[in-house]
């Protein structure tokens, strides 16, 4: 396991976690803190369904409330009580075990973290994975295996608590219980209500692009704009992926709720035929081959004939407009400016030129 506090932060973006196909997944982030402070209540509660955070709990409202319309759209008051009343007592245990944590590593007292991580994947072959992690001020605390109905302590002080939960025997049973019956069930239902967002699919706009610098052409593949989150981007050099190669960006999302990632690649300018970016993803009937096209050397040609183009427009109308005025002058005529120097003025050759 991680470190517990880039893991939450990590699946709050995303960046880990299932995703709105297959497979789906639900998950619960919880972190509570010994000293709140403005923006930072004692407890926040996230819940999210394939990535999306659709409910939303926390110690200053101390309400459980709707993030997304499917969700709201498909419950009742019930529900929002029940859930609500669920996360007031967990905001007591985080209280205490805080204060208990505090005092078995012998801290001051200061902030102090303690975070938790649980929900469950349902996968495409039918099978299903379940988590139950915690983290304190930012480390590994313990963690649960279904499976075997163990935790993993990551130190002396999370032995006591591995000691403590294996005894009792009921807290490894029910979480159990929750990972496998429970949170499935309501995964499916929560799949269920957001079916139309959650099962979407938008394709990848894939641009790709070069620059090269001190003789090495660093060659970048954006995709954006997809949705479901999943999807593969890779370099391949005459066909074989070049994995130990590549640099990746994490998947992260947009405001709009779909997702973008990047993978670049160094190459000797002259091998740049010899790259292409792969991209896969579930909106793609088959995956796409990309290839950087350096701009053509005729568009600055034809931007330049274009530019030439106008400025011979410009001055052919700068000189009819000049020979206009000159012939008016001829003629006794001397138009002023903001006049339209018609022939209806009442005054017009009442005082002609001597």
């Amino acid at each position: 396991m991680g470190g517990a506090l880039g893991l939450v932060l990590g699946l709050l973006l995303g960046v880990l976690g299932g995703a709105a196909s297959e497979p789906h997944s639900l998950r619960y982030f919880y972190t509570g803190v010994s000293e709140p402070s403005p923006g930072m209540p004692q407890l926040v509660v996230v819940g999210s369904v394939d990535g999306e955070v659709f409910v939303r709990y926390d110690s200053e409202t101390r309400r459980m409330k709707p993030q997304v319309n499917w969700i709201a759209a498909n419950t009742d008051k019930q529900y929002w009580d029940r859930e609500t009343e669920k996360q007031q007592g967990h905001e007591q245990n985080f209280r205490m075990n805080l204060e208990t944590l505090r005092e078995r590593y012998n801290q001051s007292r200061g902030s102090h973290t303690l975070q938790l991580m649980c929900g469950c994947d349902l996968l495409e072959d039918g099978r299903i994975r379940g988590f139950d992690q915690h983290g304190y001020d930012g480390r590994d605390f313990i963690a649960f295996d279904k499976d075997t109905l163990t935790y993993t302590a990551a130190d002396a002080g999370a032995q006591i608590t591995k000691r403590k939960w294996e005894q009792e025997g009921t807290v490894a049973e029910y979480w159990k219980n929750y990972l496998e019956d429970t949170c499935i069930e309501w995964l499916r239902k929560y799949v269920s209500y957001g079916k139309d967002v959650l099962e979407r699919r938008e394709r990848p706009e894939v641009r790709v692009s070069g620059m090269e610098a001190n003789k090495i052409l660093a060659l970048s593949c954006r995709a954006h704009g997809f949705y479901p989150r999943p999807i593969s981007i890779s370099w391949l050099k005459d066909g074989v992926v070049q994995e130990q190669e590549t640099q990746r960006g994490s998947t992260v999302p947009n405001s709009d709720g779909t997702y973008h990632v990047w993978a670049t690649i160094d190459v000797l300018p002259g091998d740049r035929d010899k790259y292409q970016c792969r991209v896969e993803h579930a909106s793609l009937p088959q995956p796409g081959p990309f290839s950087w096209e350096p701009q053509s050397n005729l568009i600055p040609i034809v931007a330049g004939v274009a530019v030439a183009v106008v400025a011979v427009i410009a001055a052919l109308a700068g000189f009819a407009v000049w020979k206009s005025k000159q012939g008016k002058k001829e003629k006794g005529y001397n138009v002023a400016p903001g006049s339209d120097g018609g022939s209806n003025s009442s005054n017009a050759g009442s005082n002609p030129s001597v």
